[in-house]
């Protein structure tokens, strides 16, 4: 718990400066704000490794292939928002509107060239997330989905929502299935962060224009049953570890 604590306490200040002290570079080239974001999950993945004992291990690095693509990811955690963005060369996420609402956060945003979804407002909401996504794939960046919408805890049953398949239709672009257990070690709804190594597992790509059905399937199969693996590898070795959730 303290070592949760302290954790939390470092990386909201950290996140603090970087915001406040990097504004600046909300009137410089993005390319110099995504090099901030990424110096930010640096940043937060060494907080977590020194103070809360967190790690991560990323599988499969070579199933990524050149150029743009969608990427669908488990999510079980606050986490792989802020991880997920090291690992593919520019990515764009797609997230949340109000969240660009949030001042000097969703200018960032904004700045980072993300995809907003007012999810309240229906199929215009889905007609401007995806006009959004092929620009920024004709721009040569990585499209980042989450598919189920929402963070989930671990074992909850898969809620894959249709946006995905719409995003798949439009783009025309291969799939890259991307599962993981970050919600053993920073759980959702939850401050403590837990010692361990959170593993984030890449699957091979699924081809473009598959049927719905077909690309449906084989995307929750490519996500959930190494997804189910990897939450029970945490289980086990935090069992291994005496069961402490410090």
């Amino acid at each position: 718990m303290i070592r949760s604590l302290l954790f939390n306490v470092s990386f909201y200040i950290t996140t603090a400066l970087f915001l406040i002290l990097g504004s600046p570079l909300l009137l410089t080239p993005r390319s110099w704000a995504m090099a901030a974001l990424r110096a930010h999950a640096h940043a937060t993945l060494w907080l977590m490794k020194w103070i809360a004992g967190t790690e991560m291990e990323v599988r499969g690095g070579e199933n990524l292939p050149d150029g743009p693509y969608l990427v669908a990811a488990k999510h079980q955690s606050a986490w792989d928002t802020i991880a997920l963005t090291l690992l593919f060369p520019n990515p764009a996420l797609v997230m949340k509107a109000e969240l660009l609402k949030i001042p000097v956060y969703g200018w960032f945003c904004a700045k980072f060239g993300m995809i907003p979804i007012e999810r309240a407002t229906g199929p215009s909401a889905l007609r401007s997330m995806l006009k959004a996504a092929k620009e920024r794939a004709a721009n040569d960046r990585q499209i980042l989905v989450f598919p189920e919408g929402t963070r989930r805890p671990p074992g909850a049953e898969p809620d894959y929502k249709p946006g995905i398949l719409l995003l798949y239709d439009a783009l025309a672009l291969p799939c890259v299935p991307v599962a993981l257990n970050s919600g053993a070690f920073w759980p959702r709804d939850s401050w403590i962060r837990r010692p361990g190594t959170i593993i984030v597992e890449i699957q091979p790509t699924l081809p473009a224009r598959l049927s719905r059905k077909n690309f449906k399937q084989q995307l929750i199969d490519a996500i959930e049953i190494p997804t189910t693996k990897l939450d029970r590898e945490a289980a086990a070795a935090h069992q291994l570890n005496g069961g402490s959730k410090n």
